[in-house]
């Protein structure tokens, strides 16, 4: 690990320039994880906006159930609590596109504190350079009196070096140290992730998904890519993936079975593992 200046409230905020986000910020030394932390506040009625952030993981959790790996003193983890209320005839859209704007803004932050380049794998993965940098989980529940929350966990891998990885994380994992060979601060680089997160969610919350889906699009590495997308029932589909759809679908276009059939319709995935096939 590279030593890193400790997260703090006071440092987070002197860099801070969000107008509603993370005006409240709860942090850890050490949590199972930040997104039940953040569910339970939530459940008891904290405020919209509100940070958990933690130095340390015990239980950090990835999408599709699985494990973060989360040291102390050296990455970034962090749940960010929503209650914004949309028309029933935008909810879809808005629970749809909250993972991908998250990943949207993730990618930029890292880019504005490092000068790395960062793709996203469709939905939500962090990628630079094929290898894994950061991962997004979204979840929802219903407070007693408040009503319905959203909220968005946030997995950055900052000052880890290669020796640090789990042995079965070291081809596939990667870091900003790893990249660059530059300590980032983590305080700044939270306080960087919210600004570009609260861009997003304004912009999706004002003025739909239009220049949100351009900008993901032109981020998104999937696209274009031969993939092996693993449904939730356990089928696979092989394909082209095409594009995005309204409500930030992959479209992949399957790969004909037999030489000369009809070209296969596109399919529109919404929950799937995805392998960027190569060729």
């Amino acid at each position: 690990m590279q030593p890193s200046p400790p997260l703090t409230r006071d440092t987070i905020h002197s860099t801070l320039s969000t107008t509603w986000l993370g005006r409240r910020i709860e942090l850890f030394d050490c949590l199972p994880s930040t997104n039940r932390e953040a569910i339970q506040l939530a459940q008891a009625e904290v405020e919209h906006g509100t940070v958990v952030a933690a130095d340390s993981q015990t239980a950090g959790r990835g999408r599709l159930s699985r494990t973060w790996f989360s040291p102390p003193g050296a990455n970034l983890y962090c749940s960010i609590i929503l209650r914004m209320m949309r028309p029933p005839e935008r909810l879809t859209e808005w629970l749809s596109w909250l993972p991908l704007i998250s990943a949207l803004a993730a990618a930029e932050a890292i880019e504005q504190v490092s000068s790395i380049h960062v793709s996203v794998k469709w939905p939500n993965d962090l990628l630079i350079s094929k290898q894994k940098v950061g991962g997004i989980l979204c979840e929802s529940g219903t407070g007693t009196r408040s009503g319905p929350f959203q909220i968005i966990g946030i997995g950055i891998n900052v000052n880890v070096d290669h020796e640090d990885w789990p042995a079965d994380l070291r081809d596939s994992a990667t870091s900003i140290w790893q990249e660059r060979k530059i300590v980032v601060d983590r305080n700044r680089l939270l306080a960087q992730l919210l600004l570009e997160l609260e861009q997003c969610l304004d912009e999706l919350a004002i003025h739909g998904t239009d220049r949100i889906a351009l900008a993901y699009y032109q981020r998104c590495s999937t696209i274009g890519h031969t993939v092996q997308a693993t449904l939730a029932n356990g089928d696979v589909v092989v394909g082209l993936a095409e594009g995005i759809g309204q409500d930030g679908s992959l479209r992949v276009r399957p790969q004909a079975t037999q030489p000369g059939s009809e070209t296969p319709e596109v399919v529109h995935l919404r929950v799937a593992d995805i392998i960027h096939v190569r060729i």
